[in-house]
C-alpha cells in the first residue's frame, strides 16, 4: 500500500534512535515510541507473527512457513548515527518531510537510507502478503537490530536464539548492496552489487602520553608531535593492493558494459589482477577501497585547553580489513608504520573479515529478483566496504548477504551517516516490492 509505506518511514525517521556506546545516553523513550509506531503502522505482521524481543530494544519475528527446511532472515536495523549540528542539512535530520531532490520527491532524515527505509519495506511487503493471505513457502525471520552503528549487541542475541531452536539460515539478506548509479567508471547501467563477504573493523587508538606542562615553555617531541607524525607516517604507509575473488566476478560482469578497448582485459582479470589493482588505486579513494584495507584517522584529542600542552593525545583509526587480512596483521602493519615505541597501540574492537558467500542457488534468487524490479541493473557480487549486523549470522549460515533494494545515487550514497540522507518515494515503494517478490519466490 503506497501510502502507509511512505507514511511509516516519515513516522520511524522522525524518532531519533541514535545508538551509543554509552547506555546512559541512549533515548530509550525513543526507541519505545519507534516500536510503537511500527506497531501501528503494520498490525498483521505483529499480530500473525511471532515475536521475541532481543536486548533492549532489538526485534526477532518468525512468520511460519510451508516449510521451515529452509529458512531465511531479513535484517535492518532500527537505530541511526547522530548527526551533526554543524552540517549543512536543506530539510530537518529528524523531520521525515518530502521535498523535491535531484533525484526525485523524496523522504529527507536520518536513516531513510541507513536503515529505516529496509525496516518499513521489509514490514510493507509482509503486512501487503498478510493482507492476500499468502503463506511464505519456507520460515521468514525479521531481525531489527536496535544498536548496529555501535557494534551490534542485539544481533548476537538473535543469532544465540535462532542457534537454540536449532535455525540454520537458506538466506540471510541485510542491508548493504543497492542499485547504485555511477558506481563504476565508464559503466552507463546502475550497478545491483550484492556484498557476499564485508571488510573486518577493528577501532585503534594511537597514545602518546608526556609531561605536558605550560604552553609558554614547549619541549620537542611532546604527546601532540608525536601523534600528529603518527597519523602522517600511517598514512604514508598504505595497505598492499590485491583483488579478492569477488571483486574480480564483478569486473568480469561489467566488462561487456565498458568501452570495446577495455572489454578483452576485464575478460582476462584473473590473469592481470595486479594491473586491474593498480589501476583501481589509480582511479579515487572508492575504487582504491576495493582493493586493499584501509584506516582513517577519526577522533583526536589532546589538551584541555589552549595554553596548556598536552600530558596525553590520541588518535582513533577506523581500519576496515580487506579479505585476506586480519587484525593481527593490521596491528603489525600499523605498529612497523609508526615506528616509534614510545607510542601505545589500543585495540578498542575488531571483527575479521566475513567469509565468502557462495554465488549458489541463494544468490541466483536475489540475482533474478534484482532482474525483475531493476532490469536495467547489472546485478553482481562484490566485497562491502562497511560493517553490518549481519556478519555476526555467518556463525550459523554459510548464504549471509548484504543488498538493499534501493536505487541510490552517488550524491545519496555519500549522504550515508552525512547529511541530507534521503529516499526517493518512488525507490521506497519498488524497495517494499522487491522484498515481497523474494518471499513469493522462496523455492519449496
Amino acid at each position: 500500500m503506497t501510502e502507509r509505506v511512505v507514511t511509516a518511514l516519515q513516522a520511524l525517521v522522525r524518532h531519533p534512535t541514535v545508538s551509543h556506546r554509552d547506555p546512559s545516553r541512549i533515548d530509550t523513550a525513543a526507541f519505545d515510541a519507534l516500536l510503537a509506531d511500527l506497531e501501528a503502522h503494520f498490525p498483521l505482521l505483529h499480530e500473525h507473527l511471532e515475536l521475541t524481543r532481543v536486548d533492549s530494544h532489538g526485534l526477532l519475528f518468525r512468520w511460519a512457513g510451508v516449510s521451515d527446511a529452509r529458512p531465511i532472515v531479513l535484517m535492518a536495523h532500527l537505530d541511526v548515527v547522530p548527526v551533526d549540528g554543524d552540517a549543512p542539512w536543506q530539510h530537518d535530520p529528524f523531520g521525515g518531510e518530502i521535498h523535491d531532490s535531484p533525484e526525485g520527491r523524496a523522504i529527507w532524515g536520518r536513516g531513510t537510507l541507513d536503515d529505516k527505509g529496509c525496516v518499513v519495506a521489509i514490514c510493507d511487503a509482509v503486512e501487503t502478503l498478510l493482507e492476500g493471505g499468502h503463506t511464505p513457502a519456507q520460515d521468514v525471520w525479521l531481525s531489527f537490530g536496535c544498536d548496529e552503528e555501535v557494534f551490534g549487541h542485539a544481533a548476537v542475541a538473535a543469532v544465540e536464539v535462532l542457534r537454540g531452536r536449532g535455525v540454520t539460515p537458506w538466506l540471510v539478506l541485510d542491508e548493504g548492496g543497492a542499485i547504485a548509479g555511477t558506481a563504476f567508471p565508464g559503466v552507463k547501467p546502475p550497478l545491483g552489487v550484492v556484498g557476499v563477504t564485508e571488510k573486518g573493523v577493528a577501532s585503534i587508538e594511537l597514545v602518546a602520553e608526556g609531561r605536558g606542562g605550560h604552553a609558554s615553555t614547549p619541549a620537542r617531541n611532546g604527546p601532540t608531535a608525536r601523534i600528529a607524525r603518527a597519523i602522517l607516517r600511517v598514512e604514508k604507509a598504505p595497505f598492499p593492493s590485491s583483488i579478492p575473488a569477488p571483486t574480480l566476478e564483478l569486473l568480469r560482469r561489467l566488462g561487456p558494459h565498458l568501452p570495446l578497448p577495455v572489454r578483452p582485459v576485464l575478460a582476462r582479470a584473473g590473469r592481470v589482477a595486479p594491473v586491474l589493482a593498480r589501476l583501481l588505486v589509480a582511479a579515487g579513494p572508492e575504487a582504491a577501497a576495493m582493493t586493499r584495507t584501509t584506516v582513517a584517522a577519526t577522533t583526536l584529542s589532546g589538551s584541555p585547553a589552549i595554553n596548556v600542552i598536552a600530558s596525553t593525545a590520541r588518535v582513533g583509526l577506523n581500519v576496515r580489513i580487506m579479505v585476506g587480512d586480519t587484525v593481527a596483521g593490521v596491528i603489525e602493519h600499523i605498529r612497523k608504520a609508526v615506528a616509534d615505541d614510545s607510542i601505545r597501540i589500543d585495540v578498542v574492537e575488531a571483527n575479521e573479515p566475513s567469509p565468502v558467500s557462495p554465488t549458489d542457488e541463494s544468490f541466483a534468487l536475489l540475482e533474478a529478483c534484482i532482474g525483475e524490479v531493476f532490469p536495467d541493473a547489472v546485478a553482481t557480487p562484490y566485497v562491502m566496504m562497511a560493517a553490518t549486523d549481519s556478519r555476526h549470522f555467518c556463525a550459523i549460515s554459510e548464504h549471509v548477504y548484504r543488498f538493499a533494494p534501493f536505487r541510490m545515487s552517488k550524491a545519496q550514497r555519500e549522504a550515508i551517516h552525512s547529511f541530507d540522507e534521503r529516499i526517493v518515494v518512488d525507490d521506497l515503494l519498488d524497495g517494499a516490492r522487491w522484498y515481497r517478490l523474494l518471499i513469493e519466490r522462496l523455492p519449496r
